[in-house]
């Protein structure tokens, strides 16, 4: 989610259960007093989850549901009963007697869980006209009636927080499909689609230069007792080299004078299977980057508008190919997965590792540019001066994700806790981090590991330079 990424098989979030969804991780034992309370606490986060959902695709005409413009995206309506499926293999295992709605849905809702037998191909999710719109959210809402059923009686049963563990990886996944959906919203759509609530940016202002930062040892990974997924475990301990780090992601106008620079016409800055790509796909510029009248614009859920009108904007919809194109031609690189999450959360002063590049804090407003921000774009570098990090870095969470030169393979110590989640997907895809504009706050962490393959650009990836010193 992160991005549950389908278009390289590389998604996570895949649920856990005893009919092939297994957990392998042990349940903590439940604290006297507290269980209500956590019941309570995950039916109101099943709400708000499966809300945003709704919300996301409300604007939509019934037409829109269906269509499918690319193998790699998948159909709106698609999203709604996948997210749905998920609950109803909980219901499935935990709910006595419960039979499923439909093997039809079970086959056209699945992704790619071998142990559910066969499922409609990626690229054809587009080409059913069945089930209806209409009969997906009644299926929607239906889950959602017996998930609150169960809910209500979870109190007493012994299993309880086996379930509640299920539903909260049931969640996360939803999160990562709320974004995967404004991929393929935009699209689908761009600028015609027009977002329930959408906010105007906050000022920005240009910041320049690299930080540097000391090597050694640190401690990469997640050691906290809170949600994480296993890919981001266990912590562990890797040297690094002294290094610098760009204070902000490249911005559309700095990439603009790449493209103007010949950066697309030149092989010298492509690796072969950039340079492979460029031609096989016409690659001229980002995604979304159109030349008209003689100059670059980009369209997005804000309309179409000129390349420097939002030069102070992360560039994003980059391939890990260009974005390495460009670290080659400006003389820097990509920085690896360690060192940019030292940059993002550690404490040089405390000696210690943050949650999140300015404190402690979840992410709120004025702290990082995420989805409940509403901006639907990335936001101006420089819009969020109070929250960089100890290091003096700017805007590591949130806006776009950024592309790292680590490739996607296990921790050492990795141990598996998600049947048909990571470790099936350890190869052939690059490390992203910090989030997007469509990232969920609730989803996102500093020690949060996204993965695409190095070709794929209609996500919100973007980067940020690094270099030896």
């Amino acid at each position: 989610m992160g991005v549950y990424n389908e278009s390289t098989a590389a998604g996570r979030g895949r649920p856990g259960g005893r009919s092939g969804l297994d957990s392998t991780t042990e349940p903590h034992d439940r604290g006297t007093g507290d269980g209500e309370c956590r019941i309570a606490a995950h039916a109101e986060l099943y709400d708000t989850v499966r809300s945003r959902t709704m919300k996301i695709v409300a604007p939509l005409e019934i037409e829109d549901y269906v269509v499918q413009t690319a193998p790699y995206m998948s159909p709106p309506r698609w999203h709604l009963g996948h997210t749905t499926w998920f609950f109803e293999m909980v219901l499935k295992d935990y709910v006595a007697g419960y039979q499923v709605h439909s093997e039809d849905y079970l086959y056209y809702f699945n992704s790619y869980y071998e142990k559910f037998g066969t499922r409609i191909d990626r690229g054809r999710r587009g080409t059913k006209s069945r089930p209806t719109v209409r009969e997906t959210v009644e299926y929607r809402q239906r889950i959602d009636d017996k998930m609150r059923i169960l809910f209500a009686g979870l109190d007493q049963d012994p299993r309880s927080i086996e379930v509640l563990r299920l539903v909260r990886l049931g969640l996360e996944h939803e999160m990562q499909h709320q974004e995967l959906m404004v991929y393929d919203v935009k699209h689908l759509l761009a600028d015609v689609y027009r977002p329930v609530a959408m906010a105007q940016p906050p000022r920005g202002e240009a910041i320049e230069g690299m930080v540097e930062i000391p090597g050694g040892l640190f401690e990469l990974g997640y050691a906290g007792n809170d949600f994480a997924y296993d890919n981001e475990k266990p912590q562990h301990l890797v040297y690094l080299q002294d290094y610098r780090i760009a204070r902000v992601p490249v911005t559309n106008g700095e990439y603009l004078e790449f493209i103007e620079g010949g950066g697309y016409r030149e092989y010298k800055w492509w690796q072969s299977e950039g340079w492979a790509r460029l031609h096989q796909e016409g690659w001229e510029a980002p995604l979304y980057w159109e030349h008209l009248d003689g100059q670059w614009m980009i369209r997005d859920f804000s309309g179409l508008n000129t390349v420097k009108s939002k030069a102070l904007e992360p560039v994003c919809h980059i391939s890990f190919l260009e974005a390495s194109a460009y670290a080659k031609w400006s003389g820097k690189r990509l920085p690896t997965e360690a060192e940019w999450e030292k940059a993002a959360c550690f404490d040089p002063g405390t000696d210690t590792k943050r949650a999140f590049p300015w404190g402690g804090t979840p992410p709120a407003l004025g702290s990082a540019n995420l989805f409940e921000n509403s901006l639907w774009r990335a936001a101006p570098v420089g819009a969020y001066t109070n929250a960089q990090s100890a290091y003096g870095c700017h805007q590591m969470i949130g806006d776009v994700w950024e592309w790292t030169i680590s490739d996607y393979s296990p921790y050492p110590g990795f141990k598996s806790e998600f049947d048909e989640y990571n470790d099936k997907w350890f190869v052939g895809q690059k490390v992203l981090r910090g989030g997007s504009f469509a990232t969920p706050r609730s989803h996102i962490r500093s020690t949060y590991r996204n993965f695409f393959g190095p070709h794929e650009r209609w996500m919100v990836a973007g980067l940020r330079l690094a270099d030896t010193m």
